[in-house]
Protein backbone atom coordinates (compact mmCIF):
# COMPACT_ATOMS: atom_id res chain seq x y z
CA UNK A 1 0.00 0.00 0.00
CA UNK A 2 1.12 3.65 -1.14
CA UNK A 3 1.56 6.23 2.14
CA UNK A 4 -0.37 8.31 0.39
CA UNK A 5 -3.34 5.88 0.43
CA UNK A 6 -2.38 4.93 4.24
CA UNK A 7 -2.41 9.04 4.83
CA UNK A 8 -5.89 8.94 3.15
CA UNK A 9 -7.37 5.97 5.35
CA UNK A 10 -6.03 7.09 9.00
CA UNK A 11 -8.30 10.70 7.83
CA UNK A 12 -11.01 8.64 7.11
CA UNK A 13 -11.03 6.77 10.00
CA UNK A 14 -10.76 10.12 11.98
CA UNK A 15 -13.15 12.30 9.95
CA UNK A 16 -15.33 10.10 7.98
CA UNK A 17 -18.01 12.93 6.50
CA UNK A 18 -15.16 14.84 5.18
CA UNK A 19 -13.97 15.06 1.48
CA UNK A 20 -10.07 14.45 2.01
CA UNK A 21 -7.41 14.77 -0.36
CA UNK A 22 -3.89 13.79 -0.72
CA UNK A 23 -0.95 14.04 -2.68
CA UNK A 24 2.52 12.89 -1.90
CA UNK A 25 6.15 14.71 -3.17
CA UNK A 26 8.82 12.60 -1.43
CA UNK A 27 8.37 12.08 2.46
CA UNK A 28 6.13 15.76 1.90
CA UNK A 29 2.48 15.44 2.15
CA UNK A 30 -0.38 17.74 1.15
CA UNK A 31 -3.70 17.20 2.90
CA UNK A 32 -7.02 18.87 1.96
CA UNK A 33 -10.16 18.70 4.29
CA UNK A 34 -13.10 19.40 3.57
CA UNK A 35 -15.56 18.59 6.25
CA UNK A 36 -18.84 20.04 8.28
CA UNK A 37 -17.85 19.46 11.93
CA UNK A 38 -14.90 22.08 11.22
CA UNK A 39 -17.51 24.56 11.37
CA UNK A 40 -17.18 27.29 14.51
CA UNK A 41 -13.76 25.42 14.94
CA UNK A 42 -10.47 27.63 14.56
CA UNK A 43 -8.60 27.06 12.29
CA UNK A 44 -5.45 25.85 14.79
CA UNK A 45 -8.48 23.63 16.04
CA UNK A 46 -9.14 22.54 12.51
CA UNK A 47 -5.40 21.25 12.04
CA UNK A 48 -4.85 19.80 14.85
CA UNK A 49 -7.60 17.58 14.27
CA UNK A 50 -6.02 16.73 11.09
CA UNK A 51 -2.74 16.48 12.21
CA UNK A 52 -3.45 14.01 14.82
CA UNK A 53 -4.49 10.33 12.97
CA UNK A 54 -1.42 11.24 11.14
CA UNK A 55 1.15 11.32 14.28
CA UNK A 56 2.27 8.10 13.91
CA UNK A 57 3.44 7.94 10.59
CA UNK A 58 5.20 11.25 11.27
CA UNK A 59 6.64 9.86 14.73
CA UNK A 60 7.57 6.56 12.37
CA UNK A 61 9.59 9.03 9.63
CA UNK A 62 7.26 7.84 7.27
CA UNK A 63 6.20 11.28 6.64
CA UNK A 64 8.46 14.29 7.30
CA UNK A 65 6.45 17.56 6.59
CA UNK A 66 2.36 18.09 6.29
CA UNK A 67 1.01 20.78 4.49
CA UNK A 68 -2.44 21.11 6.05
CA UNK A 69 -5.86 22.71 4.25
CA UNK A 70 -8.59 22.09 7.14
CA UNK A 71 -11.72 23.62 5.56
CA UNK A 72 -15.47 23.77 5.84
CA UNK A 73 -17.37 23.33 2.32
Amino acid sequence: MMIEDVVASALRTALPDAEITVSLEGSHCSVTVVCDSFSGMRPVARQQKVYAPLMELISSGQLHAVNIDARTP
